[in-house]
């Protein structure tokens, strides 16, 4: 994992307000969309949804403590997707919904894999420390196959589904 940042409004960069996760996959861009879009195989890594691929279209991640409420911002077929994140906590006393961005982009390789960028920005500061650890057992803990990383624990699994 490695941070990331986000361009303000000035053009400079808040390495404080992004995560980024960079991939060489062997399969190829097809089938990464097809488990990043298709319901059943989005859940099979990251949690039960209702996905629906339209701009504008709301979805949500059924969280282990509350939904997740989507809105698909952008969406290109086997090249990029991006969509909003914004996560109420279950805690009445806090109202601070966490508002994020999630951006999946996609380039295939010379060898016919995929290259997978992630990116989920937006957050508030305070929240960074949580969303560091969160994302440090991600399940979409991929990593480079060609050297015998593991991709996730259900990886190969759903990727041969995908």
């Amino acid at each position: 994992m490695k941070k990331a940042g986000s361009t303000t409004n000035e053009g400079q960069i808040d390495a404080a307000d992004a995560l980024e996760f960079e991939y060489d996959l062997a399969e190829p861009p097809e089938k990464v969309w097809r488990a990043l879009t298709v319901p059943e195989l989005l859940a099979a890594w990251m949690m039960p949804n209702d996905i629906s691929l339209e701009i504008g279209n709301r979805f949500a991640f059924a969280g282990p403590d509350t939904p997740i409420e989507c809105e698909i911002l952008d969406a290109e077929p086997e090249k990029l997707l991006r969509y909003s994140w914004r996560e109420q906590p279950g805690d009445a006393a806090r109202q601070d919904p966490l508002d994020s961005t999630v951006t999946f982009t996609l380039a295939r390789t010379v060898s016919g894999g995929t290259h997978l960028r992630v990116v989920h920005d937006g957050f508030a500061r305070k929240a960074m420390p949580a969303i560091a650890m969160a994302g440090a057992g991600c399940r979409l803990s991929l990593g480079l196959r060609a050297i015998g990383k593991p991709i996730a624990a259900n990886a190969p699994r759903l990727l041969r589904a995908a």
